[in-house]
């Protein structure tokens, strides 16, 4: 889900974004008083920015920490806008340890779900890294992300494996 999907959905709430530089990119965060509510990676920054107060402190500091080192714990507060069905999928993904993957059928298995469901549940994160749908991959090779099955966002999702130590394939 992208931020314009986020803002559309939380067009009532008070936000803020900042930008963080990463080896990604520029992620673009956005964000409440009191939680991240999503997440963009972006070649540049753009838009409005809050570079001061708590919220935005703690997202710069928690997203350098797990750039420097992957085993950072990221405990930002948060809120996904989402299905019921996807808040399942966003839960499972935030129990998946940093550098172990799991396929979408063996993540599917233990939702009681399908693949395909699992991996449109991914597709639609609205806080990528921060809820790691990158952990989760094809039976054989790294499968998509973002929507996408090769150029940018699967390099992305390359990295952040990589980062965190997992095997790729």
């Amino acid at each position: 889900m992208s931020i314009v999907a986020v803002r559309n959905a939380m067009a009532a709430v008070d936000y803020a974004t900042v930008n963080v530089s990463s080896p990604l990119g520029m992620l673009r965060v956005l964000f409440t008083e009191q939680e991240v509510i999503g997440v963009d990676i972006v070649r540049r920054t753009v838009g409005r920015q809050t570079t001061a107060g708590v919220m935005a402190k703690k997202i710069r500091i928690q997203l350098k920490g797990y750039f420097a080192h992957p085993d950072s714990e990221i405990s930002l507060p948060m809120q996904a806008v989402g299905t019921a069905f996807q808040q399942r999928v966003w839960h499972a993904l935030r129990a998946i340890p940093v550098g172990e993957t799991i396929s979408y059928g063996e993540l599917a298995k233990k939702l009681n779900s399908s693949a395909r469901a699992v991996g449109n549940a991914c597709r639609a994160n609205p806080l990528p890294v921060i809820v790691p749908c990158h952990r989760v991959v094809a039976k054989s090779g790294l499968g998509g992300y973002a929507g996408k099955t090769q150029g940018r966002q699967l390099a992305i999702k390359r990295w952040l494996l990589e980062h965190e130590g997992a095997h790729v394939s």
